[in-house]
């Protein structure tokens, strides 16, 4: 009865959705065609209908764009140009063509500048990190990130939403120094995020932090510190029946254990990693527990159990086409070859995990693949062979070594200019406490001892500059009040047409609500026990979650109050994948996504996955056209 109930709830508000969306672009089409002058106004309605495009008609709502940046030129709509290069931006982003989007973004950021609008410049230099970061350029992605945490605190109001979009921003940083390998650095923006989540309370974002703690400690090998870790993150995710999360938190840990060579301890936590990623049916999870598992049974001569793991493993990885997971079984599996002196199966086993790191790129894995091939070699007394492998892995890993010396460069000379940047804002502090003192001794030293003349001229030109001061202030004063008469002018146009929408969209809801509450009121079984529970699971679902609401408010702001773009709604579909949901159908790659959410990319691989087994999909079809089909 629940069951049904819940989706007959989904349904209506998947319908109401839908309905409400169509019926809101009609009204915009309407108003366009009826709009003869070209102002802010038609340039509000073109950017309401590209918003509501974008993503389902991307052609069409480029026209839309191209029309709102063409007007906005035409009436010298500094804010309008902005927005009309993002949207045209947005487009070649949600192409994967970034090299145009680049070009759009940084030609909308410089018009923000112009328009002074510091949300739009915040939007932007959001997605411009993002694109660099998958362009490889992290670096740039780096400079971009702390422009971003600098306009955020000088120019946000204090409070939780601000805390909490900085702690972000942190994350978001630690991930970017993680793909660079600069572990050290990682930890220092991983703690700052984890404050500043800690101040405000939120307990599924310090969880988060604290996995990628727990990651970055098992990166600089601190296995035991990266347990404490991993565990304060595991009692989080069991608190809050987090399971698919507390899988990969198990791996983890049985990971750490296997480092400090407590090989039982590992195996109790990979039994848990391969017990949760069955339960929330987790492919790439279930294939990642059942590798470390089936080696630690290697590790632990158990031979025959750790075969059928690995083997149970390398068929969903081919299943799956998970190409790293299948160089790990592949190695795993030579090394018990070898152990039973089955060379030629070693071999043959070896080399297809050769070939295929060689396609991935994967240096690190090539190189403990070719010492192996080596060692087989040996085995084998084919002596030249064996050095030839050892020449090859020797060489790789000069260039791992000397590649891992320039990181930790980088990472002390991170380190160093934080802790001077630190130091320089400490010193300054106690200069402008000394300076503070000092002036007031001389102020008091001129009160008592200036006298006749001296003072006169002193207290003159002290009235003289204040005067002077005044005057300049005054005049910045008035051509400030101005300056936002104006804009609030403007805005008020707009403001205007945006409410007309939103009531047109808020009636069209509120009868379809009446409507479908009518319907079930007419059951009196389904009345008596279910109603209450319906109304408070309606409210339920249109409350919105305070972190999502951050990201959005910035959205929002450079969109013109948009707030409905990502919302769909799905059978027994959570929070999370919600988002993860909307973001496909801003077909944004994989490396984008987990920008935004924080993570890391195997992380949103992994919840893709589980997503479109949750609903339902065949494996033909892709997830990210049915996602932009509806």
């Amino acid at each position: 009865m629940k069951k049904a109930l819940l989706l007959i709830v989904l349904s209506f508000i998947t319908e109401t959705g839908f309905s409400q969306n169509t019926k809101l672009i009609d009204s915009l089409k309407t108003e366009l065609k009826s709009s003869k002058k070209e102002d802010s106004v038609k340039v509000m309605i073109l950017t309401r209908l590209h918003e509501k495009l974008m993503f389902s008609k991307p052609e069409e709502a480029k026209q839309y764009a191209l029309q709102e940046l063409e007007i906005s030129k035409k009436i010298d709509y500094t804010k309008g140009i902005a927005v009309g290069n993002m949207h045209i931006a947005d487009y070649f982003s949600n192409r994967n063509e970034n090299d145009s989007a680049l070009y759009y973004y940084k030609i909308a950021k410089d018009y923000f500048n112009q328009a002074r609008s510091t949300r739009g410049i915040i939007f932007v230099n959001h997605t411009l990190s993002t694109i660099e970061s998958t362009n490889g350029n992290l670096d740039t992605a780096i400079e971009i990130s702390k422009e971003n945490i600098e306009l955020i605190k000088n120019h946000e109001k204090e409070g939780e939403a601000k805390t909490k979009f900085i702690g972000a921003q942190y994350n978001a940083l630690a991930n970017i120094y993680i793909e660079k390998g600069n572990y050290k650095t990682a930890l220092i923006y991983a703690f700052k995020a984890l404050k500043c989540f800690e101040e405000i309370n939120h307990e599924s974002r310090k969880a988060d932090v604290l996995k990628q703690i727990g990651d970055i400690e098992s990166g600089l090998k601190n296995h035991e510190s990266s347990i404490e870790y991993f565990k304060q993150a595991l009692e989080i995710y069991e608190r809050f029946e987090e399971t698919f999360y507390a899988a990969y938190t198990h791996n983890s840990l049985g990971i750490s254990y296997q480092n400090l060579n407590d090989y039982k301890t590992a195996e109790t936590y990979f039994e848990l990693a391969v017990k949760n990623a069955k339960t929330v049916e987790d492919k790439l999870g279930i294939s990642n527990a059942l590798h470390n598992l089936g080696d630690i049974k290697r590790l632990q001569n158990k031979y025959s159990e750790a075969k059928k793991l690995l083997f149970e493993a390398k068929t969903i990885v081919e299943e799956e086409n998970l190409k790293l997971g299948k160089v790990n079984v592949l190695h795993s599996l030579s090394k018990i070859d070898f152990h039973f002196k089955n060379y030629s199966g070693a071999l043959k086993k070896n080399q297809e995990a050769i070939e295929i790191s060689k396609s991935l790129g994967a240096i690190s894995h090539l190189a403990d693949l070719y010492k192996y091939r080596s060692k087989l070699f040996e085995g084998l007394n084919k002596n030249n062979d064996a050095l030839e492998f050892l020449k090859l892995y020797q060489t790789i890993n000069d260039s791992l070594f000397t590649t891992k010396k320039s990181q930790q460069i980088e990472e002390l000379k991170a380190i160093y200019e934080s802790e001077q940047k630190e130091s320089k804002i400490a010193f300054q502090k106690q200069e402008i406490e000394a300076l503070s003192v000092q002036a007031k001794n001389d102020k008091l030293t001129k009160t008592l001892y200036g006298t006749g003349m001296i003072g006169f001229l002193i207290i003159a030109g002290l009235i003289y500059f204040s005067f002077n001061q005044r005057m300049k202030k005054n005049k910045i004063e008035r051509e400030k009040q101005e300056t936002i008469l104006k804009q609030e002018i403007e805005f008020k146009k707009k403001e205007l047409a945006t409410q007309t929408l939103h009531l047109v969209q808020k009636n069209t809801f509120i009868q379809e609500l009446k409507e479908n509450l009518e319907r079930i009121k007419k059951s009196p079984e389904l009345f008596k026990v279910e109603f209450r529970r319906l109304v408070m699971l309606l409210k339920k679902e249109s409350a919105e979650d305070k972190d999502w609401e951050v990201f959005k408010s910035y959205f929002s702001e450079v969109h013109n109050n948009f707030d409905h773009k990502l919302k769909a709604v799905y059978e027994d579909i959570n929070e999370k994948e919600m988002r993860l949901a909307s973001y496909l159908r801003m077909n944004l790659s994989t490396k984008e996504i987990a920008s935004l959410l924080n993570v890391l990319p195997e992380s949103v691989l992994k919840s893709k996955y589980r997503l479109k087994k949750k609903l339902g999909l065949d494996k033909d079809i892709d997830l990210n056209q049915f996602l932009s089909n509806l």
